[in-house]
């Protein structure tokens, strides 16, 4: 059965394909890639007509949460698919999911028709429903390769390429195309951890000058949809000590 409940510390880093590829090599005595590979995650992320969700996350507040609904690869009305609610405590985030077909998780969502199945997860998200006047705010897709600690299974990095979205066609089912938010070869990397983050990852990190960063993807699309995102001011910094580190390497 798929995991329905997550806790976990989560950061983030962005990185251009060299230091993504230094990388990878780096973390192959400690980490493997997980079964799917690389692989394509659809969501589309359930907002307020003014946005309120995303407008109240991207103030940064001790908790914020969201709702979305997801897919691995693009799916048909029968597929099965992910409805989760994620919510952020300071550092601290945990992610409830169920599963449903993607026709149920509409007709639930966006029609009140609320599934047979009964759960905790599922009341929570029914609270949820009732609290938010809720509709299709954006449809993100990215691509994604997972991997996993060969020793501590729970520890897992993930990394994402090619963020895209779209405010039209928003249906799982209507394919993965959307416009680009980083330029071509960045990936936004992501350390997932129950507890302390492992010294050597921490050590590697420092090596490379890969440093983690506040960055949310539906947030940051927000932003740069209202003139409010600037990825070159963001990456500037860090172009300059990566490049410093191979001069230093090349010496």
């Amino acid at each position: 059965m798929a995991q329905t409940v997550f806790n976990r510390y989560e950061k983030k880093y962005l990185m251009p394909e060299e230091i993504y590829q230094e990388l990878r090599y780096r973390l192959q005595p400690y980490m493997q890639e997980d079964a799917y590979g690389l692989h394509t995650i659809c969501n589309i992320y359930y907002d307020t007509p003014d946005s309120y969700l995303i407008r109240h996350s991207i103030e940064h507040p001790a908790y914020k949460e969201k709702l979305r609904l997801r897919s691995y690869g693009i799916p048909t009305l029968d597929s099965t698919v992910f409805l989760e609610i994620k919510k952020k405590y300071h550092k601290i985030v945990n992610k409830r999911r169920i599963q449903l077909t993607l026709q149920e998780a509409y007709d639930y969502v966006e029609h009140g028709m609320r599934p047979q199945q009964d759960s905790q997860i599922l009341h929570e998200i029914d609270f949820f429903l009732h609290r938010y006047p809720l509709e299709r705010g954006l449809y993100l897709a990215y691509d994604r390769i997972a991997l996993f600690g060969r020793e501590n299974h729970d520890f897992r990095i993930t990394f994402d390429q090619n963020i895209r979205s779209r405010h039209t066609a928003m249906g799982l089912e209507n394919g993965d195309c959307g416009q680009l938010l980083l330029p071509k070869g960045y990936y936004l990397m992501e350390s997932k951890v129950m507890g302390a983050t492992p010294l050597w990852f921490t050590e590697i990190l420092s090596e490379l000058s890969i440093y983690p960063v506040s960055f949310s993807k539906y947030g940051n699309i927000y932003k740069k949809e209202h003139q409010a995102f600037h990825f070159d001011d963001m990456m500037v910094h860090r172009m300059e000590n990566w490049n410093k580190i191979r001069r230093e390497e090349v010496c």
